[in-house]
């Protein structure tokens, strides 16, 4: 019997690193809204509209950004659950087999 790669094992690998991108992408997100915050009040109304404008198309509200962190945070608790399960059915095939 030939045992190649573990499929599940590398789809909670894949699910951990998806849902660790997700957190990191909406903690940029609000990290870039607190940053536009403090501009705002520094800056004159001309400068802040710039700013805006650059980024308006890729702006979200902090209560998305918020979500998608938990889902990320869910993503990842799950991704690790996989991978523990994985590896003990491998090492259960083994010793039974072995």
């Amino acid at each position: 019997m030939e045992i190649s790669g573990n499929t599940a094992f590398y789809a909670g690998l894949s699910s951990i690193q998806s849902g660790q991108n997700r957190v990191d992408q909406a903690a940029s997100q609000i990290a870039n809204t607190t940053i536009e915050r403090s501009v705002t009040s520094q800056s004159s109304e001309a400068q802040v509209d710039r700013l805006r404008g650059v980024d308006r198309s890729q702006q979200m509200d902090p209560g998305s950004d918020m979500v998608q962190m938990a889902q990320g945070k869910f993503q990842v608790d799950l991704g690790a659950k996989v991978v523990k399960a994985s590896d003990e059915v491998l090492g259960t095939i083994i010793d039974t087999f072995a």
